[in-house]
């Protein structure tokens, strides 16, 4: 017969070493208790929003035009909510920004493209990077259904001539629009855009939302809603990818989609929006978010750099798991601690990612010896898987995805009040809860009371008494017992019920 593995719990206070002094915390567990219905708020309902569904055949919407004339206010607007980034600093969006919008009520891909540049500083950063964001807009343009020309009211600057000329193929597929005409504001000089022969022009104001209603049955109207599917009704694994600057999230990103979408190249900081992709892999549907690089705090100066680092933060809110890229040349920094305690905090999957290992020894005592550091500096979450990746040559990949539906499956798993609580009265019978004339309470029952992230309620007759220990020892036992090994579990204590008091 096979020997029991002991569990050593740490606790704060010593056990007492006669079973009698157990007996004012002992309460026979129901295995299935009546929850009340006033604790059934405390039970989480998942909300499926239509933006995540996976869809096929979606008419593409590019939003185009030259810098800071607005067009990351009106993507935004379309969203009801803020993704892409916008400042009065011309070429703030760099990489195309693309997501799933409802437009009267209707599915749409909608994509937000960096502004077209007439003047660069030839031989610079800035303009390499500028070319960059040129030939990822006029590709999206060249894929797009409709293609929505955004302009400002005012002066028609050379940019706007030029770009509109690089419309002219595109013709049929043009609706122009305004901007910045709010209650009539400058409607006299926006007339000025009529000579260029546009079958639609609206005057509209992206900010303050005039006329978007019209703009939007217009554009509702060009698309082609004919061979949209759902293709399956689960919503997708959201993946963040978090890191410090030029780890190589969107290396990563742009081999996960087998697409260009992230701008890659050796200056650091070249992502600023979160950008979206999609892809499948064994038989699920993901939705990468790359993000912006994460400095400290004292390192970031630039405004545009300030909101690409709380977007990034900000996915945290949105996604189910988190890559966190490690360059394995330079190893762990400060930045990568504050990012695993925000993620551990919402209850998110993690997965540190040492990127870059095809740099370093093959040898198992390397990857070893950098666990080991891994696991010293996150000491609460040796739970989280470590794995070395390559994404430049794509090794390791098979590995991560397979890890990343193994959390997934976890993060999403949901256990029976019964068996729940059957498991509780075994914790209990093995060990239980430490008592003292001052620290008298009774563990009535738990309940799980969400998924992703992983939350569970324990109701007590005086929660605020319990030993944080005993508290770390049942979301230990929960997570080892019940199949939670790789991500954080929250457990809350609970006053019991009045009701439960009065059938003592």
């Amino acid at each position: 017969m096979a020997k029991k593995k002991k569990i050593k719990p740490d606790f704060n206070k010593p056990r007492p070493q006669k079973i009698d002094d157990f007996q004012d915390n002992v309460v026979e567990i129901q295995t299935k208790p009546q929850i009340q219905p006033e604790e059934k708020n405390d039970i989480e309902e998942e909300y499926v929003d239509p933006r995540d569904l996976e869809y096929e055949g979606l008419p593409t919407i590019v939003i185009a035009g030259r810098p800071n004339v607005g067009k990351s206010t009106l993507f935004n607007r379309f969203l009801h909510k803020r993704i892409a980034i916008t400042n009065p600093t011309p070429g703030v969006t760099r990489d195309p920004v693309e997501a799933t919008a409802i437009l009267n009520g209707n599915p749409v891909h909608l994509v937000d493209t960096g502004g077209y540049k007439l003047q660069r500083d030839i031989g610079t950063i800035e303009a390499e990077l500028d070319e960059y964001v040129v030939e990822k807009s006029l590709e999206q343009i060249e894929k797009a259904d409709v293609i929505l020309l955004l302009l400002e009211a005012g002066v028609i600057t050379g940019e706007d001539e030029e770009f509109i000329l690089k419309m002219r193929p595109y013709w049929n597929k043009v609706i122009a629009a305004v901007n910045k005409t709010e209650g009539g504001k400058n409607e006299s000089e926006a007339w000025n855009y009529a000579k260029y022969g546009f079958n639609e022009l609206f005057f509209i104001s992206a900010e303050h939302g005039d006329r978007i209603g019209e703009l939007t049955d217009s554009l509702v109207k060009r698309c082609d809603f004919s061979n949209v599917k759902v293709l399956n009704e689960d919503r997708p694994i959201k993946i963040a990818i978090l890191g410090k600057p030029n780890t190589g999230k969107s290396t990563l990103s742009n081999r996960l989609t087998h697409s260009n979408a992230s701008i890659v190249c050796d200056y650091a900081g070249t992502t600023r929006d979160v950008v979206e992709g999609e892809f499948s892999y064994g038989g699920k549907h993901f939705k990468v978010l790359d993000t912006a690089g994460i400095r400290r705090k004292a390192k970031v100066h630039e405004d545009v750099e300030y909101y690409s680092v709380n977007r990034a933060i900000k996915t945290l809110d949105e996604c189910d798991i988190v890559f966190l890229m490690i360059d394995a040349q330079e190893g762990l920094a400060e930045q990568d601690k504050k990012i695993c305690s925000l993620a551990y905090e919402k209850g998110r999957g993690i997965i540190f990612v040492l990127n870059k290992w095809d740099t370093q020894d093959q040898d198992k005592k390397t990857f070893k010896k950098e666990k080991e550091n891994i696991n010293i500096m996150f000491a609460q979450m040796d739970y989280a898987p470590i794995l070395p990746l390559s994404a430049l040559e794509g090794k390791g990949i098979k590995d991560l995805l397979n890890t990343t539906i193994d959390i997934y499956n976890q993060l999403t798993r949901k256990i029976e009040t019964a068996s729940l609580n059957a498991a509780l009265k075994d914790w209990l019978d093995r060990y239980p809860p430490p008592a003292s004339k001052t620290a008298h309470f009774k563990i009535r029952y738990m309940v799980q009371t969400g998924t992703n992230p992983i939350k569970f309620l324990i109701f007590a007759t005086r929660p605020e008494v319990v030993p944080e220990t005993y508290v770390t020892y049942l979301k230990n036992r929960i997570r080892e017992d019940l199949g939670y090994d790789q991500i954080p579990v929250i457990l809350e204590m609970k006053g019991s019920r009045k009701k439960w008091e009065e059938r003592e």
